[in-house]
């Protein structure tokens, strides 16, 4: 294991990621912090320079001159251009751009304008879409007409306020998410949220939140996912759109507070380690982690056997455990309790520090909790 996933803030973390576009990035820097991650794409983009849909609004555009474009994505800008030039009408696409006021949502859609040797009127500081909403309605929209680029799902309370402030909106579905061809890697990661083995699932888009959605309710599994997104493991959302869907099922989510990749892994790099469990025991610092344990800040990685002893261990720091309660904390491990020693044993190799668990003869084991350190150092969060 090299250093930084032995200290990243998200070392001995599990994190499911099920974006499609971007994926290599976000799971490069959740990596490079000291995750674990589990990929399950939960959409596909499908292009659409095929589409019917797409020609009819280009030929719309071309024929009747909008007053604005808004373009939301390089990839999305990129495809629109490449799709007309397939079908013959690429430079008379670009000169109705040229002539007509270009709003791009940041810089990478910005570099793919200038690319298609056209210059933006303006671009958002702030990368939001709702800043580029703010300053076509502050500067009046009535009798306008405003073609959107969309980025692979609707944005109906963008179009909706357009057209409630007088404007013409004409959309351009440059791509289209669908489920994936292959559900399964989404399915495993469906029943690891189930079963308690990721921290938290990353979203960054509302299609793919609502796609993970639908998969669990179509293998009959949806009350277990959401059940568990509504207690132990995290839903970490780009941005309030993403979280729609989780949230109509009352699932709570944090968000960034700018809605890109980089500031989503900080905030999991604060939110997850500040939801582990801190106990002072037998002198060292013991921190339970998802599938590790920070022993005075060494990171010890521990089977899920003993994972499931020491959280049940830690639900009650220095009271003695019976053999009976870690039996049953035990996945799949039946009515015999020699099942609880040898996972002890391995429990305490892992962790490096045989002091930490005390066994008290025909009682069980306890923690060895430091007197007076609970309160001092417990996290907020109950293990």
């Amino acid at each position: 294991m090299d250093h930084d996933r032995q200290t990243g803030p998200l070392a001995g973390f599990t994190v499911g990621v099920t974006a499609a576009r971007r994926a290599d990035e976000l799971i490069a820097l959740l990596r490079r912090r000291g995750a674990s991650v589990l990929h399950a794409p939960a959409l596909r983009i499908v292009p659409l320079a095929d589409d019917s849909e797409l020609l009819a609004a280009t030929k719309d555009l071309i024929g009747c001159a909008p007053d604005a474009v808004v373009a939301t994505t390089a990839i999305g800008f990129r495809g629109w251009i490449e799709a007309a030039d397939g079908w013959g009408i690429g430079e008379e696409l670009l000169e109705r751009l040229r002539a007509t006021e270009l709003l791009a949502r940041g810089p990478k859609v910005k570099g793919a304008i200038r690319a298609a040797g056209l210059v933006e009127a303006w671009s958002p500081q702030s990368e939001s879409l709702a800043e580029v909403l703010d300053r076509l309605l502050g500067a009046g929209v009535a009798g306008r007409r405003i073609a959107l680029q969309l980025h692979g799902e609707p944005l109906p309370g963008f179009v909706e306020a357009l057209r409630a402030g007088g404007a013409e909106v004409v959309v351009v579905p440059v791509y289209r998410w669908m489920a994936p061809e292959d559900p399964g890697p989404l399915d495993r990661l469906l029943d690891t949220v189930i079963a308690g083995g990721v921290d938290a699932v990353s979203f960054t888009s509302a299609p793919a939140a609502a796609s993970l959605l639908s998969r669990a309710e179509e293998r009959g599994v949806r009350e277990d996912v959401l059940a568990a997104l509504r207690g132990g493991v995290l839903s970490a959302c780009v941005g309030p759109v993403t979280a729609l869907p989780l949230q109509a099922h009352g699932v709570d989510t944090v968000q960034p507070e700018r809605f890109r990749l980089g500031p989503l892994v900080q905030l999991l790099c604060q939110e997850l380690p500040g939801r582990a469990k801190v106990l002072p025991v037998a002198g060292h610092r013991l921190e339970i982690r998802g599938h590790a344990v920070l022993v005075d800040a060494e990171l010890r990685p521990v089977p899920p056997a003993g994972m499931a002893l020491l959280r049940a261990l830690a639900r009650r720091p220095g009271w003695v455990v019976a053999r009976a309660d870690l039996l049953r904390a035990l996945p799949g491990a039946g009515r015999d309790e020699h099942a609880v020693e040898t996972a002890m044993a391995r429990l305490r190799g892992a962790l490096g520090a045989p002091k930490l668990i005390q066994t008290v003869v025909k009682r069980g084991y306890r923690l060895s909790l430091d007197a007076g350190g609970e309160l001092k150092y417990a996290g907020s969060e109950p293990v």
